[in-house]
């Protein structure tokens, strides 16, 4: 899958694409194109390329030299449909022509700044100098085309003529004549040209994508270097150390309110968190899913370390399911999402991320289906993280809890605006076959309504 459909599943990622700033079209759709990748070889490679980049960035005395670079991305041209006319043969316009003779400059300019930034091995350009040279036979060194006198001994005189015939409002028969004679001169010399720029075709298409991809790839150095990104190694397992999401910090830094990042390990198997209401469990899920599709997508990870392995595809059951347009419940698309994940699991090694299963229905039949998809998932060399409310589920998995509600709380008014800051989202090992019990609690902070919160107090003590 690639990115342009990744963020389609995942609004975390989908900010962190929204934060790459390409300086070109062609920047983006390489970007948008760029795949989730699985194989170990090519992320190592990808990585590499991008610390380079980043230590790029972090050194003043080449400071100049990536500036150079980042102005030849910023007139960089998206040439695709016009490679393809030439890999067709077909005549090209002068437009067109301008368009690869600023592609030939751009590079020949790229290729000195890749040079002296120590960067031309991970972005490799063929040199293009002769493409440059048919276009400017002239030698001027400008990049403006024009179809110059020296490419036909006819278009000197033809336009002289023309021009004095102009100026003087000389006979309209000639004139029309003569302009029809450029014409077909021009023409001629579009094909000709076009003939021998085909030779160049493979090194054009080949210059075209590599500065498309560095100006990618800078993107991703300039965000790693902004969001003190970190380069992931590949291990077995997932182990992320304060791991963070992107979205939710700077959201919360607008609006100056706290955010903790958390640490999360998880094995082939199933990992199963528990915590109270609006301790983070939903939000750890989501910034896990970003963070394994952000390092699979070769960019660095939200956090201040990062171990992870690498897997098929990233699967969610998270949120609202319920499909009003196809009739579907909550419920109903909720199962058939989970169903789904459950039949990939048996040919995919995938990071399953599943907030509160079964919540919509009748408790009993709930647990009963929690504890099956456990199970099955269990015994699964896939990686799933399992929020739920459910206690007692005789799970063998490993459990972790949300820490909550920080004891020293003497003497404060807990407030919907100040209660994150008093919740530790850290998660701890939990050994008992229980759920944090804080639905009233919370219900009470939030303001609901004493008479309700009352009953519900004395129907649990009964």
């Amino acid at each position: 899958m690639k990115i342009k459909k990744l963020i389609k599943q995942d609004a975390g990622f989908q900010y962190v694409v929204d934060n790459l700033e390409t300086m070109s079209s062609a920047g983006r759709r390489v970007m948008l194109d760029t795949p989730f990748v699985a194989d170990a070889t090519v992320l190592q490679a990808e990585w590499q390329r991008l610390e380079e980049a980043v230590q790029v960035l972090n050194d003043s005395s080449k400071t100049h030299a990536y500036n150079d670079l980042k102005h030849c991305f910023m007139q960089l041209h998206d040439l695709q449909s016009t490679l393809q006319s030439l890999g067709m043969h077909m005549v090209l316009n002068e437009v067109e022509l301008f368009e690869i003779k600023l592609l030939a400059n751009l590079v020949t300019k790229a290729r000195v700044s890749l040079h002296q930034l120590g960067m031309e091995e991970a972005i490799p350009l063929p040199p293009l100098d002769e493409v440059f040279a048919l276009l400017d036979p002239d030698h001027t060194g400008v990049v403006n085309f024009y179809i110059y006198d020296s490419y036909d001994e006819r278009l000197a005189p033809l336009r002289t003529e023309l021009r004095v015939l102009q100026e003087h409002g000389g006979d309209a028969a000639r004139i029309s004549d003569l302009l029809a004679q450029q014409t077909e001169v021009q023409q001629a010399v579009c094909l000709r040209l076009c003939n021998s720029l085909a030779n160049y075709h493979t090194a054009l298409a080949t210059s075209m994508e590599q500065m498309a991809y560095g100006d990618f790839l800078f993107a991703k150095a300039e965000l790693a270097k902004r969001w003190h990104l970190v380069r992931p190694t590949l291990s077995s397992s997932i182990d992320f150390r304060a791991l963070v999401n992107p979205r939710l910090r700077d959201h919360n830094e607008e609006l100056g309110l706290r955010y903790q990042a958390v640490d999360i390990e998880a094995s082939a198997g199933v990992t199963l968190i528990t915590g109270a209401n609006m301790a983070g469990k939903t939000v750890l899920l989501k910034s896990l899913g970003t963070a394994q599709t952000m390092v699979q997508c070769g960019l660095f990870a939200p956090a201040q370390s990062a171990r992870t392995t690498l897997f098929d595809g990233v699967a969610y059951s998270i949120g609202d399911a319920q499909n009003e347009m196809n009739g579907l419940s909550s419920y109903a698309s909720e199962m058939i999402t989970i169903s789904d994940i459950v039949r990939r699991t048996t040919t995919e090694r995938l990071l399953v991320l599943v907030d509160e299963p079964c919540r919509t229905t009748n408790p009993t039949e709930g647990k009963a289906l929690v504890q099956a998809i456990i199970t099955i998932l269990e015994q699964r060399s896939s990686v799933s993280v399992i929020t739920t409310h459910y206690g007692q589920l005789g799970a063998g998995c490993r459990r972790l809890r949300v820490r909550g509600f920080v004891e020293d709380m003497a003497d404060v008014v807990l407030t919907p605006q100040n209660i994150s800051r008093f919740i530790d989202y850290s998660l701890t090992p939990d050994q008992a076959d229980d759920v944090p019990h804080e639905a009233l609690r919370i219900a009470e902070i939030l303001g609901c309504d004493s008479t309700l919160l009352d009953l519900a107090r004395q129907n649990l003590e009964n």
